[in-house]
């Protein structure tokens, strides 16, 4: 039986290929495929009670951050990037 960390490591590599599949127009079908996945090895974690709701969506946070960056940004941070 895997533990609690090998299930979320797991989780993560998923959210990763996930993520990199959007950012580089993955095809619909295959990219909705890849959701399903993830949607349902979350749904099972929470069903066995492995994983709080809480603690997935801070899984999911973290690894939307690491892919895209943050999700808000100071308007300083923007202009300096412009610049």
């Amino acid at each position: 039986m895997k533990t609690r960390t090998d299930v979320l490591s797991e989780l993560r590599t998923m959210l990763a290929d996930v993520f990199a599949a959007k950012a580089s127009g993955e095809a619909y079908g295959r990219l909705a495929r890849a959701h399903g996945y993830v949607d349902g090895y979350m749904r099972a974690l929470l069903d066995t009670g492995m994983c709080t709701k809480a603690e997935l969506l801070e899984v999911v946070n973290a690894e939307r951050e690491r892919a895209s960056g943050p999700a808000l940004r100071a308007m300083a941070e923007l202009g300096e990037q412009a610049a």
